[in-house]
């Protein structure tokens, strides 16, 4: 874990791009990457499953195992562990570290705080390598930064009542996606004694903005997965309209040379 957690430094954070299949890991790799993450959302909908529902725990580990032999740090965004049971989650999280994956993120989905902590406590007993970015959700299923009082004292206080108990229960980092308020997120960072990641947003603060705010990883979340499917429909728009189509294609050849596994 120690490279994988050295790379996540408050003023130089961690630009973590997401992949969901192993052509897409591959070629964020091959562009000096030198750790990439999976999106639960394109490993669902590649899978016609839903995101968030649980339903992908097969899909996830499968993916996994082809990635975590690979010449990069695969960190694997495992919804919130594809079970409530906490040695059950802190089982697959083995999985995931016995086929080379060295991160795993863990979403509340504002369930009991409890209850994620005590899977984080269940992961770093039998993973104790593996680096678990904790993540609360107190912005992401809500109205992004507005304040609200729906939280016992409002969203700030209690995101950081979560994020303390996930520290506490062992998290190496944490995660607050929706968050883009810079001054709350260097409140965030004057608080914490871990990595805060971010999720990167096209209407929030720039790489450089989060970097200089102290931020230590950065996130791309789905935003690749859904800018891919965004191409392909402007591609088939440009095509019908008579127009040659724009952005980069790679060859046919370079595609089959990212499907194939093992050593480049």
């Amino acid at each position: 874990m120690t490279v994988f957690a050295d790379l996540h430094r408050a003023g130089e954070p961690l630009l973590l791009p997401c992949a969901w299949d192993h052509a897409s890991a591959l070629a964020l790799a091959g562009q000096g990457f030198r750790a990439v993450g999976t999106t639960s959302l394109g490993v669902a909908a590649a899978a016609g499953l839903p995101d968030g529902a649980s339903a992908t725990r097969d899909e996830t580990l499968r993916l996994a195992l082809t990635l975590g032999s690979e010449p990069f740090l695969l960190s694997v965004d495992a919804e919130g562990g594809y079970s409530d049971d906490p040695d059950e989650v802190g089982e697959f999280a083995r999985e995931l570290a016995a086929v080379g994956a060295v991160g795993i993120n863990l979403e509340d989905a504002l369930g009991p705080a409890d209850r994620h902590a005590a899977k984080i406590a269940a992961v770093k007993s039998a993973a104790p390598g593996l680096f678990v970015n904790a993540r609360t959700d107190t912005y992401w299923l809500g109205d992004g930064d507005g304040d609200g009082e729906g939280y016992g004292g409002g969203r700030a206080a209690e995101t950081v009542r979560r994020l303390d108990a996930y520290r506490e229960a062992g998290a190496d980092g944490v995660f607050v996606p929706g968050l883009t308020d810079p001054g709350r997120i260097a409140s965030l960072v004057a608080h914490l004694d871990v990595p805060l990641n971010i999720l990167y947003s096209p209407t929030g603060p720039t790489l450089a903005r989060l970097a200089d705010l102290g931020v230590g990883r950065v996130s791309l979340g789905s935003l690749l997965y859904r800018r891919a499917l965004g191409a392909a429909l402007e591609t088939m728009a440009d095509i019908g309209a008579g127009r040659v189509p724009g952005g980069t294609t790679p060859a046919y050849d370079e595609v089959q040379a990212l499907s194939r596994p093992g050593p480049r």
